[in-house]
Parts: C-alpha cells; sequence; structure tokens
C-alpha cells in the first residue's frame, strides 16, 4: 500500500511501517490543490490539521483506503462523503487522552488559585497575600460534557482531588468509578465546573451560548480543551464580565484557523480574554506532550497495521 504523509509526526510512523512493507511519501508542503492532483495515487493519507480533506478530495482520492488522523478531532474531514466512499477512518484520542487530563487540572489550579497572577506580582516587587487568596477543587461538583477518552482521563484525575464528577454523553450507561452519569438538566442544576471534552460537529458548535450559560444554576468556572466553536465566545465575555463564569481556562479558541496553527480573527472579545486576569488561554497545547506526540503516532501505526497487515 501507498500512503501520503501531509504532516510531521514521530519518526515511528514511517518507521515502524516502512518494516511492513508499506511504501510511504512525504509532503509537507503542498498546497490543497497539489495534493488533489496527485491524491489518487494513493491507498492511505496519514494526517493531522494542515490540508481539509473535503468531498472534493475524497471524490479524487480515487484508491483510498483509509484517513488516518494524528489526533482526536475529525471535523477536517467530510465524514459522510468518506463513509459513502468506503474509506475507513482512523484517529488516535487514546494517545493523548492523558496530556488533556493533566492540562485541564493544571489550568484549574493555576487558575483558582491565582499562581501566575501572585508569581508575576512576587516577581515584580509586589506581597499581596489577601488579594491572592484561592479557591480549593475539593468539595467542587464538576460536570463534563462528553465521556470519551479525554472525559474519562479528567474524571479519574479530578476524583482523585476530592471533586463530585458528574458528566452528560449522547451515549447511555458510561457511569465508572470516577463520574456519574446525568441528564444535561441535572448538570446545569449541579455544576460548579464545566469542561468540555466534546468533538465539533452540527449539534455541539456553539453548544455553548447565551441561553445554556443563563440555565446554569451556579456561577462557575469554564474550561475548554475540545474546540474553540464549541461555545459562542461574546457570550463567555459578558458572563465573565457579570461574575457567572467566575473563570475561564481555554486551550482552544473560537477564532483559531481550521489548521491550529494560530489566530485568524482579532476582536474586542478576544482582545478580553488575552488580557483578563480571570482567563488562562493556551495556544491549542493541551494533547501536545513529549509524551502524548509518541503516544498519538504509536496508536496510528498500531490500527493500521491491524487493519492492512
Amino acid at each position: 500500500m501507498k500512503i501520503l504523509l501531509l504532516d510531521k509526526n514521530h519518526p515511528l510512523i514511517t518507521q515502524q511501517l516502512l518494516e511492513k512493507n508499506f511504501i510511504l511519501e512525504e509532503d509537507f508542503t503542498s498546497s490543497y490543490d497539489e495534493v488533489c492532483a496527485k491524491i489518487q495515487n494513493y491507498d492511505g493519507v496519514i494526517i493531522r490539521s494542515r490540508i481539509p480533506l473535503d468531498a472534493n478530495f475524497l471524490e479524487k482520492g480515487k484508491n483510498l483506503k483509509f484517513i488516518a488522523r494524528v489526533g482526536a478531532g475529525m471535523e477536517n474531514i467530510d465524514i459522510p462523503v468518506a463513509e459513502k466512499l468506503g474509506i475507513q477512518l482512523i484517529n488516535s484520542p487514546e494517545g493523548n487522552r492523558d496530556s488533556v487530563a493533566e492540562h485541564v487540572v493544571g489550568m484549574l489550579l493555576i487558575l483558582m488559585n491565582r499562581l501566575f497572577i501572585a508569581s508575576q506580582e512576587v516577581k515584580n516587587g509586589i506581597w499581596l497575600r489577601e488579594e491572592n487568596r484561592g479557591d480549593e477543587l475539593l468539595g467542587k461538583t464538576v460536570g463534563l460534557i462528553g465521556y470519551g477518552n479525554m472525559g474519562k482521563a479528567t474524571a479519574k484525575r479530578l476524583s482523585g482531588f476530592g471533586c463530585e464528577v458528574i458528566f452528560h454523553d449522547i451515549l447511555p450507561n458510561l457511569s465508572d468509578e470516577f463520574a456519574t452519569q446525568v441528564s444535561l438538566e441535572e448538570l446545569k442544576e449541579k455544576a460548579e465546573v464545566l469542561s468540555l471534552h466534546i468533538p465539533l460537529t452540527a449539534e455541539t458548535h456553539y453548544l455553548i451560548d447565551e441561553k445554556f450559560i443563563s440555565e446554569m444554576k451556579n456561577d462557575f468556572y469554564f474550561v475548554n480543551t475540545a474546540r474553540g466553536k464549541n461555545i459562542e465566545t461574546k457570550y463567555l465575555v459578558e458572563a465573565l464580565k457579570s461574575g457567572k463564569v467566575k473563570g475561564a481556562c481555554l486551550d482552544v479558541l473560537e477564532y483559531e484557523k481550521s489548521s491550529f496553527e494560530n489566530l485568524e480573527v482579532d476582536n474586542e472579545d478576544l482582545s478580553y480574554l488575552l488580557n483578563s486576569e480571570k482567563a488562562i488561554v493556551t495556544p491549542h497545547i493541551a494533547g501536545w506532550t513529549h509524551q502524548s506526540k509518541e503516544k498519538l503516532a504509536q496508536v496510528i501505526v498500531d490500527k493500521i497495521i491491524a487493519s492492512f497487515c
């Protein structure tokens, strides 16, 4: 089988697939149109986010048997068209679930205990204790939306902090020792921390909007390590200003490019988030550890070999 690699990933992908006699070609620079012009020559493609695999791309890939995304989200692939064409879709959420879970906990601890703010103040000769009094995770009810790989790994960590972890998911009967499944209404009633662990789909686009926020009974901390467009940012900013949202931990932003490599919009809402002490913003790195880079790649290789060797 001949495979096209469109993004740089851990070298173990190349090493292990070559050992299994796959033919590999790397192309990290060609444009969308240039790749479309040659995609019919390949049986498989391995991607991250550089190029969208839309209907036009997939229909030109007449010999494609699989698409493997090194990561969890699949929104840059036209899934219905791929399925119609019989192209197998492979991803690797198992590879960075631990990284995402640790990032969630880290951001919450930094935000709730004002660690970055207090550290910067001391470095600038400012010594404030009462003003930097923290808020404990212990005893908080954490509501997760989505209970796949990321949600479960996050629940495991937060349950260890003495949190009551509840979650809502479209699939039934997912409760385990770390978290209890509840209706969306019960989650809105109880949660003091809200964390998203969902893909970006038509149903989850702007899931967190003005109405959702208003239906949360408690003032709450908000965490998003999923996709930026899961929340309508202008209403998050309004809620931060009013105090309904006590603080926001954002690893993803509505204003990211589809490649996740930078921001494509600059506006007042973004400016507020970047300058507010009530928000922590990181550049889409929750799943981006040294360990996850290797694990993501290994999961992809294992799945390709299991299906095509």
